[in-house]
């Protein structure tokens, strides 16, 4: 699968604002769909953390990425695995990436499920027909999640 070197990096305030938010929702101080993903590091095995929203759909669990291939992309391909943490729940899940002819109904529901959070980072607007995130789809990675603990 190509992956497109397409990345939306946060400013500064979002940095800040991320690691904030981060270790509200890591507490367990958030809303219910924000999880701390914790992913190591694919070069120093070091571990690292990001808020995220956890889209349910039809009984499976996915993960997106608005920003397109972040680190936090990268890091999960090359584990394979994630730790999602919510307070003092923590589970750890195995990831099956989502090709990009199978991702427009997962983007459309993600789109319309977090529009407030992650509008700003599609061209389309929530509330748009399945067939306007085809051809975007390979900017935004997306993963099945599977529990593994």
């Amino acid at each position: 699968m190509e992956h497109p070197a397409t990345m939306k990096p946060p400013t500064l305030v979002e940095a800040v604002f991320n690691r904030c938010f981060g270790w509200l929702v890591g507490v367990g101080l958030a809303p219910a769909n924000f999880y701390l993903l914790e992913v190591p590091g694919r070069k120093s095995g070091r571990i690292f953390s990001t808020p995220v929203d956890l889209l349910r759909l039809d009984g499976q669990s996915y993960l997106v990425s608005p920003r397109g291939q972040t680190q936090w992309v990268r890091n999960a391909r090359v584990s394979g695995v994630v730790t999602l943490r919510q307070g003092r729940r923590v589970e750890r899940y195995a990831l099956r990436e989502i090709g990009d002819e199978a991702k427009a109904a997962i983007l459309r529901a993600y789109l319309d499920t977090f529009r407030r959070q992650v509008q700003r980072f599609f061209p389309v607007p929530a509330g748009s027909p399945e067939a306007a995130f085809v051809p975007i789809a390979a900017r935004y990675p997306a993963f099945a999640l599977r529990l593994t603990s």
